[in-house]
């Protein structure tokens, strides 16, 4: 089984530096990227049986959209770069998906780009870095 390098990727241009470190570092010792791209989803459990269904439906969407439009391109380049690639789209709270699909993958480690928020900013709001760097089951590499 090769190493797994989790990235995890939103088309940001943070998130294209961690996967240009990604395959750097496969090229150099093997193993295969694996994009990540998580999409934030606020569960709602006061809505309607029609409400829900219609939200599932949306939800269904927006993960086929992600996949088409977002990951497949890039998956196709890391490829032609020679890369062994795959991908994984959920919902939920990114850090912490990001790390239950590293432990399901038992990958290596964990790369991310840092998107330079301010500090107050990340205070207030958290940071999916500074959450990894705590809380991530394997090694992360946080890409400046």
């Amino acid at each position: 089984m090769s190493a797994k390098f989790i990235v995890g990727y939103d088309g940001s241009e943070a998130s294209r530096r961690a996967l240009d470190f990604a395959v750097g570092r496969v090229k150099l010792q093997g193993g295969t990227v694996v994009l990540v791209h998580v999409l934030e989803w606020s569960p709602y459990s006061f809505l309607s049986p029609s409400e829900l269904e219609e939200r599932h439906k949306r939800r269904t969407e927006e993960l086929e959209r992600a996949e088409k439009a977002l990951i497949a391109p890039v998956l196709d380049k890391v490829r032609a770069a020679g890369v062994e690639a795959e991908s994984k789209i959920r919902y939920g709270h990114i850090a912490e998906t990001i790390c239950k699909i590293a432990e399901e993958m038992k990958a290596v480690q964990i790369v991310i780009g840092r998107n330079g928020h301010t500090r107050l900013g990340s205070r207030i709001f958290g940071s999916v870095a500074g959450h990894l760097a705590q809380a991530a089951p394997v090694p992360c590499t946080i890409v400046p």
